[in-house]
């Protein structure tokens, strides 16, 4: 089996450097140490695992292209998994893209990778893992100035319904609700219904930040803003390959068309984990484990009985865990100012395509991602989409449009002309 992560070593987001440097950082908790067992078990006979490698293009064959200290490869396989995890939902507000505003999921890549802590820092915007990295950051001495969060009271009270469903995961209700009284004994203001945020420069780079909560304008200064709304499935690389995907309303975010197994619609290609749809840790670890054993059937090393019965504990588990996302989404929803927002906000950060921009090439004719690439060049960046994709949409649906799955394609990552050069060498030299 070959493994290519483009990571430098294993982990993934959750459990990033866990086998290098947990146990020097105890602030980031026991859920995260117990990532080190999984990290551990990669050093067995018959895995291959390739650090730094960086999977542009998946074909039919199935194919793998990718590239590792440039130069890139074609992998032939039987079966290909994904699992190209999630990513943090853009946050768009005036001043998101100002020195000193970042994701709040970048922060706690710093703080795994490099022990580097957000002092002095202001968390906004919404989602469980705020409360972790608040929790994280006061274990570590580095305690937030402040929550800014957008949930109401109208979106915890249509939460409330779910609520039975999740009391199938109680523990991890509790420890939620652990990390809140955390933030609660440490002293850290938390402003919820919050809405209207703006962030401008002073002189000597802070941040001043200011939104709208309970009736009253707050205005706070940090040199630090960090920002969060929920994270969403990665999911260019199974569009590039050709995988049906559809819209999920409750994450507002595309997934995968996969079955019980992880199983999409091209053959020999299965997906897991959040990038088949945001469930978590848990429910990552449990979807994988039933899309190899799928695969092993496939394969005909297991036949359908034994695979059933291989896959009773991780159903369950998986089923477990999913049992609070209903809850979650509902609970945690990113607020329509942020899913579609208006004026000179920058939508395109690579291409600076603001809100107005947006929506004034639809008020002309452009009813989709395609068009709007022709009429703006958003989306048409180094970064390819991945940071305006979810707006875009967001604005489109806000002007009456449901605009069909964006396109993506190879390479899905850059990758140099003299790679690709090569790779065409090879490709010839091999008919």
């Amino acid at each position: 089996m070959l493994l290519l992560d483009e990571q430098p070593r294993a982990g993934g987001q959750i459990y990033r450097n866990v086998g290098v440097d947990g146990e020097s950082r105890p602030y980031l908790g026991a859920d995260y140490a117990a990532g080190r067992p999984l990290v551990d078990a990669l050093d067995t006979p018959g895995i291959t695992a390739k650090f730094g490698a960086t999977v542009w293009r998946v074909e039919a064959g199935p194919r793998v292209v990718w590239s590792r200290d440039g130069a890139s490869r074609i992998q032939a396989a039987r079966h290909v998994l994904l699992a190209a995890g999630a990513q943090e939902r853009p946050t768009p507000f005036p001043g998101w893209t100002l020195p000193g505003v970042m994701p709040a999921g970048a922060a706690q890549i710093l703080m795994k990778t490099s022990g580097l802590l957000p002092r002095d820092a202001i968390l906004a915007g919404s989602g469980p893992l705020i409360y972790l990295i608040a929790a994280q950051m006061i274990d570590a001495g580095a305690a937030p100035r402040a929550l800014v969060e957008t949930q109401t009271p109208a979106t915890m009270l249509r939460a409330a319904r779910h609520l039975p469903g999740a009391l199938r995961t109680a523990g991890t209700l509790a420890r939620g609700l652990g990390l809140i009284r955390k933030i609660g004994a440490a002293g850290v203001a938390r402003h919820t219904g919050a809405s209207a945020f703006r962030a401008t420069a002073q002189e000597d780079g802070d941040i001043v930040f200011s939104f709208t909560a309970k009736g009253r304008t707050h205005r706070l200064v940090t040199p630090l803003l960090l920002t969060h709304q929920g994270v969403v499935p990665s999911t260019h690389i199974g569009r590039a390959a050709g995988i049906g995907h559809e819209w999920n309303d409750a994450q507002q975010a595309f997934r995968p068309k996969t079955d019980a197994w992880g199983g999409t619609d091209v053959p020999g290609i299965h997906v897991a984990g959040d990038g088949a749809g945001i469930g978590g840790a848990e429910a990552a670890r449990a979807a994988g484990r039933l899309a190899a054993l799928d695969i092993l059937h496939r394969l005909g090393r297991l036949d359908e009985e034994a695979r059933d019965r291989e896959a009773a504990a991780d159903r369950a588990a998986f089923d477990r865990a999913m049992a609070i996302r209903r809850f979650l989404d509902a609970a945690y929803a990113p607020p329509p100012e942020i899913l579609a927002p208006e004026g000179d906000t920058i939508v395109c950060r690579c291409e600076e395509i603001d809100a107005d921009g947006i929506r004034g090439a639809v008020k002309e004719g452009a009813y989709g991602p395609r068009q709007l690439k022709t009429a703006t060049r958003a989306g048409m960046g180094p970064c390819q989409g991945r940071m305006c994709d979810p707006t875009v949409r967001g604005i489109l649906a806000s002007c009456g449009t449901t605009p069909a799955t964006p396109r993506a394609r190879s390479p899905v990552k850059p990758v140099k002309l003299g790679e690709l050069a090569a790779l065409a060498s090879i490709r010839e030299t091999s008919t």
